[in-house]
């Protein structure tokens, strides 16, 4: 979801307004999303690196995600949305991390669509915390196997990314999902989230169809 707060900014408006439309516009694509026959949808929408920003932003965006749970909780799980979250609860606010399990408890059962909130996530920290559970597990290292480190993921239990979707004209992994996005096809564009609306989103669908995924292999024609 990046380029919210430049979209702000040509707009000559608050970073946090930026914020807010990025938000709005999560459900015009999660919506879309169902249309077009997507079972999960993962958002990045805070990284562990966000902390580093402005402290009004950052509190700005912790407000922003409670009042959006608050909302949009209710309409989210009558539309049959299951709401994962994957990354570090340490260093949410309490208040929050209560809306936050709340939220995932609500919606368990709904079967729709998956929307998991990468929220105070990063994808080295993920890591390091899988080896620390696993150490605490007694597992031994002849037992590790990659299908067991997978499912000490925050994503555990989720399919990997076929298709990654980088708006804003950014070219970086930015510590995204490392692990699971070994073998995802990546997509680029200029257009800032806000913007990113239905026809961005068939455009990088329609581009996905056409890329040959090889995992590897060499695919006979």
């Amino acid at each position: 979801m990046d380029g919210n707060g430049r979209w702000a900014q040509a707009r000559g408006l608050p970073r946090l307004a930026g914020h807010q439309a990025g938000v709005d516009n999560i459900r015009r694509i999660l919506e879309h999303c169902v249309h077009r026959g997507v079972r999960v949808l993962t958002i990045y929408a805070f990284s562990t690196e966000n902390w580093q920003r402005p402290p009004e932003e950052v509190s700005g965006l912790m407000r922003l995600l409670g009042l959006t749970i608050q909302r949009q909780l209710n309409e989210l799980n009558n539309n049959g949305v299951k709401i994962l979250h994957s990354g570090r609860m340490e260093g949410i606010h309490h208040h929050l991390q209560k809306q936050i399990l709340n939220a995932l408890e609500v919606t368990k059962h709904n079967d729709r669509i998956i929307l998991n909130v990468a929220f105070n996530y990063g994808g080295r920290a993920e890591i390091l915390d899988a080896v620390r559970h696993i150490i605490q597990d007694g597992i031994a290292p002849e037992q590790l196997s990659e299908e067991l480190f997978t499912n000490y993921l925050y994503t555990g239990g989720l399919p990997d990314p076929d298709l990654i979707v980088r708006t804003g004209g950014e070219w970086r992994l930015s510590n995204f999902l490392i692990w699971q996005a070994a073998y995802a096809e990546y997509y680029t564009t200029p257009t800032y989230w806000p913007d990113f609306d239905e026809q961005e989103l068939d455009k990088a669908f329609a581009e996905y169809s056409q890329r040959e995924r090889r995992f590897g292999r060499v695919l006979q024609k």
